[in-house]
């Protein structure tokens, strides 16, 4: 037996892990613990940082759930973000030919060569009320996470 440490998640350390976010009722957003683990390198974007910030400091083998309020996760709802979208705007972004439905997720061609997303919320012959918050903005989240290695 040796008594070397445990290795431990730092900023760019490549591990393998199950991992679950789920709404703080249980319902499962993502999870990898019915499947095979994820494999991933610490900040390269593959997790949101917010999430690889619970991992750091963690030690191989630890099986442990965060509880993270809107603050720690996506953020609060911000109602500046649900912004009306003229019709003809719309319209050069998808096509005339689009046929969109209240909460349909559309994405729009952002300036400089980006993309991001809205929910529609509401539509009109002249204007379209798109919510462009992140779906998970001002949601409490659990995450789940079981550290099978580190490397």
């Amino acid at each position: 037996m040796s008594n070397l440490p445990h290795p431990v998640v730092t900023e760019t350390a490549y591990l393998t892990l199950h991992y679950r976010l789920a709404s703080v009722t249980g319902t499962n957003i993502v999870s990898t613990f019915a499947d095979n683990p994820a494999t991933l390198q610490m900040g390269k974007g593959q997790l949101a940082p917010f999430l690889e910030a619970c991992l750091i400091g963690l030690e191989e083998g630890v099986h442990q759930t965060f509880e993270l309020p809107p603050e720690r996760a996506f953020g609060p709802r911000n109602p500046e973000l649900i912004r009306p979208v003229s019709i003809a705007t719309l319209e050069q972004n998808s096509g005339p030919t689009e046929d969109y439905a209240i909460g349909d997720l559309v994405e729009f061609a952002a300036p400089g060569g980006g993309q991001f997303a809205g929910v529609l919320r509401e539509i009109n012959h002249e204007t379209a009320v798109f919510d462009f918050n992140h779906p998970l903005a001002g949601q409490s989240l659990q995450f789940e996470v079981k550290i099978i290695g580190i490397m």
